[in-house]
């Protein structure tokens, strides 16, 4: 709990992965737990769409500058972030919530070039409106379905919509600083530190991180209902609906409209939403609930630190492993999972290939089925894996 407590923490949010690394570390040091987990990792599996090329992991960076926090527009490196958390993508630009400077960014994936579409640069606020007359607080997780963004507003506590082609920026659902965990249409509905969000056309899923919940809202209502997990009740367990319990989860990710994967951030594990008419019920379906390492492996023999965000390519599954400065694989048929890109416990921003790249605290990612972009968090960057 820790490590969410202090990503809320603007002055502090940056240390959360080295303190992380540093707590894990003593736990399986004294469980005599962990593995090795460097490697570059096996090459992406055959399907019937496109898979990233995973198998090289060549790691470059396309926007920002290491460790130089701004809010500068520009063309790749002439570009400053200031810990962004969130990306996304729609096949040709990059969208990233800028967190720290409270802003929405947009990245060219062809020319790097960066602009801001929506915020205002350190001003904290919850004004919709038209780029920068809205106001976002902390924006930490991004979603789009290509012509919408979708951004969880976490320090207000909302879900914002911002239609791409003009920049208006609305409130989708929750009330701007309310906390709580009802279930409600729009304003009627509270969350309590929403961060993932991943949408399937029809519905909006949020990992509503500080209530250890899963959502979903309708989007063309604003509908909004908890499907899984119970709110403020921490756990692990596996179950249907509210008889499931997650720890602090972060990353979420919908595949078709059937089928989640969670960060079960807290628990250092993977869990499984499979939508059927009894309800939401929920696995875990790679890493052990409590156990922190880097083993690769199948299922539940593989551990995980701190795992922050999702994404897939419709073979794969690719996991931010915060606490481990890593990027993970998992095969989706076989639940295998691998490292792919960082070197555990290594901070750093090296470019390269498979475990002689460096990340400082990886918090988002994003495919478009050919790469991998990842919000290099504490380094104040953006990469890109191929």
């Amino acid at each position: 709990m820790n490590t969410l407590t202090l990503r809320k923490l603007p002055m502090l949010r940056r240390f959360s992965g080295m303190i992380t690394v540093a707590l894990a570390a003593l736990l399986v040091a004294a469980c005599g737990g962990g593995g090795g987990g460097g490697g570059s990792g096996a090459g992406a599996g055959s399907g019937s769409g496109q898979s990233v090329s995973s198998e090289s992991g060549v790691v470059t960076t396309i926007a920002g500058q290491p460790l130089a926090n701004g809010s500068a527009d520009g063309t790749g490196t002439a570009a400053t972030f200031y810990l962004p958390i969130g990306v996304a993508t729609d096949g040709t630009n990059l969208y990233v919530a800028d967190t720290d400077n409270d802003t929405i960014r947009q990245i060219v994936i062809a020319t790097g070039a960066v602009t801001t579409i929506a915020g205002k640069v350190g001003i904290i606020g919850h004004a919709d409106g038209t780029g920068t007359a809205a106001t976002f607080s902390y924006p930490e997780g991004i979603a789009t379905d290509g012509t919408d963004l979708y951004v969880a507003d976490s320090g207000n506590n909302t879900i914002r919509q911002i239609v791409i082609a003009t920049g208006a920026v609305t409130t989708l659902a929750g009330q701007p600083l309310v906390t709580g965990s009802a279930d409600g249409t729009g304003s009627a509905a509270t969350f309590n530190g929403p961060h993932g969000l991943s949408v399937d056309g029809l519905n909006l899923y949020v990992a509503d991180t500080n209530n250890s919940t899963i959502r979903r809202i309708v989007i063309a209502s604003g509908q909004v209902t908890t499907i899984a997990g119970q709110p403020l009740v921490t756990g692990s367990a596996d179950g249907t609906g509210t008889a499931a319990t997650f720890s602090y989860p972060e990353g979420i990710l919908s595949i078709g409209n059937t089928t989640l994967f969670v960060a079960d951030t807290v628990n250092s594990t993977i869990r499984k939403i499979v939508m059927a008419v009894g309800g939401a019920h929920v696995t875990t379906f790679a890493g052990t609930a409590g156990t922190f390492g880097t083993t690769d492996g199948a299922g539940t023999t593989a551990t995980f630190n701190n795992p922050s965000a999702i994404a897939s390519d419709g073979t794969n599954l690719y996991v931010t492993d915060a606490g481990n400065e890593t990027i993970r694989k998992i095969i989706l048929t076989t639940d295998v999972v691998s490292t792919i890109a960082g070197q555990v416990g290594v901070f750093g921003s090296a470019d390269g290939t498979g475990s002689a790249a460096t990340f400082n605290n990886p918090s988002g990612i994003a495919t478009d089925g050919t790469n991998l972009y990842v919000a290099d968090s504490s380094n104040d960057i953006i990469r890109q894996i191929h």
